[in-house]
């Protein structure tokens, strides 16, 4: 048995319309929505307000804000990153001016950042420039 079914013609988007489930745009001042995993945000993309992801995001873009998650953050070597990062881990390439926090490890190569780190865990390659302060060791070691 076969159903057919009949619809006018301009009723329905065609299907090339569809946005990608896994990265959702949004204007200048939005919040940027959770993704489940492997999402980016590319050179030239340019996001003013709040970052959530829940697994995986690259940023090679610009973000002006918070950038907050579980998961594990890579920030590109063209990333410009203003504000707070707090996220599990984080491999920073780019540029960022801003405090980190990471419940695991934290990254530095070849970037630049001014602002403190707070982390169970910190490698630092050659090439990177580090104005702040840093707070290394478990939770239990880190003076309140």
């Amino acid at each position: 048995m076969h159903t057919f079914t009949h619809h006018r013609r301009g009723t329905e988007p065609p299907p090339t319309n569809q946005p990608d489930p896994s990265v959702v745009p949004g204007p200048s001042n939005s919040t940027f929505m959770p993704t489940q995993s492997g999402a980016r945000l590319s050179r030239g993309v340019s996001i003013k307000g709040s970052v959530k992801f829940l697994n995986e995001l690259l940023i090679d873009g610009e973000v002006e804000g918070t950038i907050d998650s579980t998961g594990t953050l890579t920030i590109g070597e063209h990333a410009r990153i203003r504000g707070e990062i707090r996220t599990k881990s984080v491999k920073v390439r780019g540029a960022v001016e801003g405090n980190i926090f990471v419940t695991e490890r934290c990254e530095l190569q070849g970037c630049t950042l001014h602002g403190d780190i707070e982390a169970p865990r910190l490698v630092v390659d050659e090439n990177v420039t580090f104005r702040g302060n840093a707070k290394v060791g478990t939770a239990k070691s880190l003076p309140a």
